[in-house]
């Protein structure tokens, strides 16, 4: 007997994410010469920051979730993408800069490599590959059809959800992929900044901006919309201090 497949509109926000990702790096690459040696750091910063994230939340996550206090998580959650998100970035674009293989003018480049790696590869592509795996299962019917179904059902429930019900969640999950790129150049850009002209202030509005993951456990309390609306500001005005510090730099190099 066949069972209730995933709605398919699903597919459009990883899809829309990672189509839009490599546009930007295609782009930055051929007119703003993307190197091979910027996407490079940036994904060694990248993927050790988040293979570093996954061991430690593996060792440490359940105590502070098991309080059930939002703030300690909150906290517990920024920290982390400061430390080893922006921390890492920052280490890997200044190691780069002492070999020669990045420069001020790789700044936004080694941000946007940043930005795909997470949501054009990690939230994006591999989400892609995930959604239409599991639509392809349902599909086919059978006894694995029925174990996929039933263990989604219990933790995704939403994947089956009407597409008028669904559109919100596509909308809000694109608006958050949205926010993340803006993120992750700005502050790729400034840490790059940071190490390049050794302006510790720079640093500092790096890190304050990594902390946006303090966010994340206020869902429940705020509702998906208004906590997507309140981070894509966050970016905004990370994409804003970005705009100004270079506008500081083009004056006063």
């Amino acid at each position: 007997m066949p069972v209730q497949n995933i709605n398919s509109i699903y597919i459009l926000q990883p899809l829309i994410v990672t189509l839009t990702l490599v546009a930007l790096l295609v782009y930055w690459h051929y007119k703003k010469s993307l190197t091979k040696w910027v996407l490079l750091y940036s994904l060694l910063a990248y993927a050790i920051a988040i293979a570093a994230k996954a061991v430690f939340q593996l060792v440490t996550a359940t105590p502070v979730i098991n309080t059930g206090n939002p703030y300690y998580e909150g906290i517990y959650l920024g920290l982390q993408t400061v430390v080893l998100e922006v921390g890492l970035a920052y280490i890997f674009a200044r190691y780069a800069i002492s070999k020669n293989k990045m420069s001020a003018k790789d700044a936004s480049g080694y941000g946007v490599g940043l930005a795909f790696w997470e949501n054009g590869v990690l939230l994006g592509a591999l989400s892609l590959v995930s959604l239409i795996t599991t639509y392809w299962a349902l599909a086919s019917g059978g006894t694995v059809a029925s174990a996929v179904y039933n263990s989604l059902v219990s933790v995704q429930p939403t994947l089956f959800y009407s597409t008028s019900s669904a559109l919100p969640l596509v909308f809000f999950g694109i608006l958050e992929r949205a926010s993340s790129t803006i993120l992750h150049v700005a502050w790729g850009y400034l840490v790059v900044m940071a190490a390049f002209y050794k302006r510790k202030r720079y640093m500092a509005f790096a890190l304050l901006f990594g902390m946006v993951d303090f966010l994340v456990p206020f869902e429940n309390i705020l509702g998906m919309a208004t906590l997507e609306i309140v981070v894509f500001a966050v970016a905004l005005i990370g994409l804003a201090v970005m705009l100004i510090v270079r506008k500081e730099i083009k004056k006063n190099p």
